[in-house]
């Protein structure tokens, strides 16, 4: 196969972002959703990193974990058969920055346009909380569910809200992707 014609295939990879608040699902439900399709799944880059900081994330840092999102898509989409499962995407970073700095770095705002997701499972603050120490905002999941949908309408973002518990959740996110397979 030629160089142009992995290009032509690779691109031909639908991008799946499984997004939402705190404590939605979005890794486990990234992980089922790759193993139900058979392809690979991106980790949200942003868990790893702030694991091994020792104080609160800084500017710098936020800036750090959307270049590693990204260059983590980039890895792993040649890994990908017909669908790439991303756990969240970089608007992350910029909800977080806006939320914790009031506003977002400018990298970010402007590659915002640039990286398109075929479809948004926006996965609904139906489950319990489950504390993390990762995790920082318990009291405030609606306020976050309102700008995720906010964001994701700015954008004009195909997305989907997946609601329910157990198996429920996981049939309406693969009934979400398999119409949206069915309709491209």
């Amino acid at each position: 196969m030629s160089k142009s014609e992995i290009e032509n295939s690779k691109s031909a990879i639908k991008k799946i972002a499984i997004v939402g608040p705190e404590s939605t699902g979005k890794s486990t439900m990234s992980a089922y959703l790759a193993n139900y399709y058979n392809t690979v799944w991106v980790p949200e880059y942003a868990r790893d990193y702030c694991a091994k900081l020792t104080a609160p994330p800084t500017w710098q840092d936020e800036i750090n974990m959307f270049y590693g999102q990204i260059e983590l898509e980039k890895e792993l989409m040649p890994k990908a058969d017909k669908i790439l499962i991303c756990d969240t995407t970089f608007i992350t970073v910029k909800i977080w920055s806006d939320q914790m700095f009031g506003r977002s770095p400018q990298e970010v705002l402007d590659e915002l346009p640039k990286h398109h997701y075929d479809l948004y499972l926006l996965l609904n603050i139906d489950l319990p909380w489950q504390d993390d120490p990762l995790r920082d905002f318990p009291h405030m999941r609606e306020h976050f569910m309102a700008v995720w949908h906010k964001e994701l309408t700015d954008i004009n973002a195909n997305y989907v809200l997946i609601s329910g518990t157990g198996p429920n959740r996981y049939e309406m996110a693969t009934a979400a992707i398999d119409a949206f397979i069915e309709s491209t």
